[in-house]
């Protein structure tokens, strides 16, 4: 695509990396110091987006690398936004409620200089909850000095993946499968692919994953098999997806779920099956050099981040399996986001089937983008995606005179 070399450079690294130390009173009285991070990769398209996650695991490095994933998500999908990401080093599991409250709003007020709805806007991530969006945007305004039910409630704002009553969007718990939902329709329709007749298999049964297989069946795909952390089942004929929500809710596994014709099944084996899609909805990484050879799908679609690795897709795309990439596919999240950012200015609300019409007419053109940048410059998707997003934010850079 012939990116101007400068550019390169300034993509190369983030523009602004931000380490806090903060002292959280623990319930038994003493006092612990966690170390939390926000990188800011680039903002010439618009304010910096992405999420938090609470992870003993986080390190700045992996951070930095997700800030970068997110200022190319938000250009494939031409929203106005750049990328960032955040981050506390902590087990989640081990702290009670009031603890991740305190935790919460001590990383508030040390980034809370650096946040804010037209500079930085973070959202949940790996451990976060709408919950504690909420008590991120309770601790801004005041460190604002604000009432967010006052003259301050455009600072509500602030974060993105609020609990609907504290400024939240309708639609944004199912907006990430209901993008790539968007997305695979296009892409079927543009090759033939009838749903009825279309076999679908889906690894990860959570958020992504089950709303995925509900709004598949509903628009007449089969899905034939699914899996969660524990194993998966795997059958020759659709499956009964509210059987399935139901199993899952009741023995906290869809292992268990038994039916006709329905076999239990590995993760390892569930991806080698045959079927016509693959949606990989659960961790990254899961189809590797090792196993890529197996895949029998005649397309993945990537609802989790990085699922594909790039010496998979290399094999992948020899056997002429198109990938959907996450930088697109799962885009409908942050999208749904933005547009929470929006209902929270004007603090005036939309009702789900606007946010969804809203979501499809930015998918399909994102994906008609994609796709055309693939035709012309025959290559996969993904490579695709990165140009289309490169491009985009190549162009605000020039525009804005920022080298």
């Amino acid at each position: 695509m012939n990116l101007d070399p400068e550019v390169k450079s300034i993509l190369e690294v983030p523009q602004r990396e931000i380490e806090v130390s903060l002292p959280v009173r623990m319930d038994n009285g003493s006092l612990r110091i966690f170390k939390g991070f926000r990188v800011q990769h680039n903002n010439a398209c618009g304010p910096y987006k992405g999420g938090f996650r609470y992870h003993q695991q986080v390190d700045k490095e992996e951070v930095k690398a997700l800030s970068a994933w997110m200022s190319i998500k938000c250009s494939v999908v031409g929203i106005p936004l750049g990328g960032s990401k955040g981050g506390v080093i902590v087990d989640p599991k081990l702290l009670s409620e009031g603890e991740l409250e305190r935790l919460t709003r001590k990383y508030v007020q040390l980034i809370a200089p650096n946040v804010g709805p037209t500079v930085d806007v973070p959202a949940p991530d790996v451990n976060t909850t709408p919950k504690m969006m909420d008590w991120f945007a309770d601790e801004y305004a005041k460190v604002q000095g604000k009432d967010l039910k006052g003259e301050g409630y455009a600072l509500k704002g602030v974060v993105t993946g609020k609990t609907l009553p504290a400024g939240g969007s309708k639609g944004r718990g199912e907006a990430t499968a209901q993008g790539g939902c968007y997305v695979l329709h296009e892409y079927a329709q543009s090759i033939g692919m009838e749903p009825a007749k279309t076999r679908v298999i889906i690894q990860g049964f959570g958020n992504a994953g089950a709303i995925a297989a509900k709004l598949l069946t509903a628009d007449g795909y089969s899905i034939i098999g699914t899996s969660d952390s524990q194993g998966g089942v795997l059958s020759d004929k659709a499956l009964d997806i509210a059987a399935l929500n139901a199993c899952k809710a009741e023995k906290k596994t869809v292992v268990n779920f038994e039916a006709p014709g329905v076999k239990k099944v590995t993760n390892e084996e569930l991806l080698e099956a045959d079927c016509d899609v693959l949606v990989l909805a659960a961790l990254e990484n899961q189809v590797t050099a090792q196993n890529a050879d197996k895949v029998k799908a005649k397309m993945i679609l990537e609802l989790a981040n990085g699922p594909v690795t790039p010496e998979a897709d290399e094999i992948l795309a020899k056997k002429g399996i198109v990938v959907v990439p996450d930088i697109l596919a799962n885009a409908g999240g942050v999208t749904v986001s933005y547009f929470e950012m929006l209902q929270n200015a004007d603090n005036k609300y939309w009702e789900e089937d606007e946010v969804k019409a809203k979501l499809k007419d930015i998918m399909v053109k994102a994906w008609q983008e994609v796709r055309a940048n693939g035709d012309s410059f025959k290559c996969p998707l993904r490579e695709a995606a990165f140009i289309t997003a490169l491009k985009r934010i190549e162009g605000k850079i020039k525009e804005k005179k920022l080298i």
